[in-house]
């Protein structure tokens, strides 16, 4: 219950801070998402454009985790997953909030699940990511950036929810090792620990997802 309050008093902190304690919004946030989006990237500064393509990639690392943990949940894990890719944090806190412990995975992974639990995802996810940070930090104007961070609503609530999805995530990271049946304190704290690339590094290196029960029908003796 402790955890349930505390996931659902941080989301309402985040959703008063977004809309009323943040920078106001300012002329042109449209303009300039759409641009975002589409690659239209002149004139941008390269340390908003790597944090935006960054905030694409997190979706992808939770959902790694997370619609395997789902599979054992009383509620379904896509809508929270898929609606990360659009509002971060601001969509799966409410799923962390609501969501049991559950460190079992019964049945067999589809076609989607293979593809999320694979090593190559979380290889392509990381240097997907190296090549933006490097490009974000070599070629990113940080007097700008800080400028715009404290000014523009778009860009500091988007840096909040970059931060706050590299907290969150050792919530699931527990379980989805005990799942796997990979015990070792001092790997889950180094992961945790490690903003980003920790849970890349997870990702890439996690022992494939073991298919519990799948055959345990066709193994009972006959007549059964």
């Amino acid at each position: 219950m402790v955890r349930k309050i505390t996931f659902g008093v941080l989301w309402l902190g985040l959703l008063t801070y977004a809309f009323f304690l943040a920078p106001p919004e300012q002329p042109g946030t449209l303009e300039l998402i759409k641009n975002l989006s589409i690659g239209q990237w002149q004139g941008i500064n390269p340390l908003v454009i790597a944090l935006f393509n960054l905030m694409g990639i997190w979706p992808l690392i939770y959902s790694a985790v997370v619609f395997i943990d789902g599979r054992g949940q009383k509620i379904p894990a896509w809508p929270f997953a898929i609606a990360s890719f659009a509002v971060g944090a601001f969509a799966l806190l409410p799923y962390l909030a609501l969501r049991e412990p559950n460190n079992n995975f019964v049945g067999k992974k589809n076609a989607l699940l293979k593809l999320l639990d694979s090593r190559v995802t979380g290889v392509v996810l990381t240097v997907a990511t190296v090549i933006l940070v490097a490009y974000g930090l070599t070629a990113g104007d940080w007097d700008s950036f800080v400028q715009q961070w404290q000014t523009n609503r778009f860009i500091n609530v988007m840096s909040l929810d970059f931060c706050l999805l590299c907290l969150l995530f050792p919530t699931l990271l527990g379980d989805d090792m005990a799942r796997r049946s990979w015990k070792n304190p001092q790997l889950f704290w180094l992961i945790a620990l490690i903003p980003l690339f920790g849970p890349l590094i997870y990702l890439s290196v996690r022992p494939p997802l073991p298919e519990v029960g799948v055959d345990s029908m066709s193994q009972q003796p006959a007549g059964n």
